[in-house]
């Protein structure tokens, strides 16, 4: 295998796959990436075996071949080549070494053989369908803040996509919740998603296709299993196993009769929220909201810092109402608001409190009160 290709193009492929390699492996080929080298141009993939990238880069190759070389260091290499610079990638004769090669710099790398390299990212997959760039950074940046971390519950460490119907009309929907809150997040179906299974996506295959997507405005390709899930588009598939497991019925955690309704400027909301939080506990980040008609008192206590109060005028006209809430957990969905007011519907201190857009009813969150 012989080939050239620029610095700043294999750097950025790289960036992409040595992300998905973990830091430590007992098993040395997955801290490796695999390097294919053919007609078109340099094909890099890396595993972890529940995870699966390949990106292909243009590349001028003089002798086709495949290898594999260590991603963290590899990446680093590269990373530290000047800018603007051309590297020489070659493996001659010795399938266990692989030379760098650029300007004065030469660097002999260990390979592993390209047999041992996994292969994750085969299999039919009967449901395809494509969806926007922009739909589908939306309902990751809208939901994942709501992923579960607590690894005993396993089912709750994705994101839930499946087909639903809004109002009679087809939607795709994005659900997440770790308990404490849930986020529920919609766009119109894709032509092809009509039958596909409700799946969950993992934590980790969220943030990877996030951080791939962020720059791209091209659709995305979707297409999935009951067990795997592949996004591609412009050189890239990323291809993840699915959480084996049931997603809990969500829709009964939705309030659908809290008619205590308390609209509030969402920013000038968050800024008080974020304020008064200063002086609650550390670990319990409780906050107060005191809703009378026009009227919204955020309130904090603490008996190591002393209280906080602020009064932002509000849009209400129901009985007067507490309720406490981790204030974090609070913020977490009004920074997910884009519009400039926010509606809670209430209920009473011991119940859900369901918060949207005024102007977007395409997100819900539900927000679990605590006591204050």
């Amino acid at each position: 295998m012989k080939l050239i290709i620029e610095r700043a193009a294999l750097l950025k492929s790289l960036a992409h796959v040595q992300s998905v390699v973990e830091k430590r492996n007992t098993i040395p080929i997955l801290s490796n990436v695999k390097l294919e080298a053919g007609s078109a141009g340099l094909a890099l993939n890396a595993t972890d075996m529940d995870l699966d990238i390949v990106e292909t880069v243009a590349a001028e190759v003089a002798r086709p071949g495949a290898t594999t070389a260590p991603a963290h260091t590899l990446y680093e290499i590269v990373r530290k080549l000047p800018e603007g610079s051309q590297v020489e990638i070659d493996q001659a004769g010795d399938e266990t070494l692989l030379t760098l090669r650029s300007g004065r710099s030469k660097f002999s790398l260990a390979c592993l053989p390209v047999a041992d390299f996994p292969l994750l990212s085969g299999g039919e997959m009967p449901h395809a369908f494509q969806l926007a760039a922009e739909e589908l950074r939306a309902l990751i940046d809208r939901t994942r803040f709501a992923i579960s971390t607590e690894e005993t519950r396993y089912y709750l460490n994705g994101i839930y996509l499946h087909a639903a119907k809004s109002d009679g009309i087809p939607v795709l929907r994005a659900v997440a919740t770790d308990g404490h809150r849930l986020a529920r997040v919609e766009v119109p179906l894709p032509e092809g998603a009509e039958g596909m299974p409700g799946v969950i996506v993992p934590r980790k295959t969220v943030a990877e296709i996030r951080k791939l997507i962020e720059e791209t405005d091209r659709p995305v390709s979707v297409a999935l299993s009951d067990s795997k899930i592949r996004f591609a588009f412009e050189g890239t598939v990323l291809t993840s196993k699915l959480i084996d497991g049931t997603f809990p019925d969500y829709e009964r955690v939705i309030p659908a009769d809290n008619d205590k309704i308390l609209e509030v400027d969402c920013k000038a909301f968050a800024a008080a929220v974020d304020r008064v939080s200063a002086i609650s506990s550390e670990k319990s980040r409780a906050i107060k909201l005191a809703a009378a008609k026009g009227t919204l008192v955020l309130s904090a206590q603490s008996p190591d810092s002393g209280s906080a109060t602020e009064e932002l005028e509000a849009s209400y006209s129901a009985a007067a109402i507490e309720i406490g809430f981790n204030s974090r957990y609070l913020l977490d969905i009004l920074a997910q608001i884009e519009g400039d007011a926010v509606r809670l519907a209430l209920a009473d201190a011991a119940s859900p409190t369901v918060a949207r857009e005024v102007s977007d009813g395409s997100a819900v969150y539900v927000l679990m009160p605590m006591r204050v």
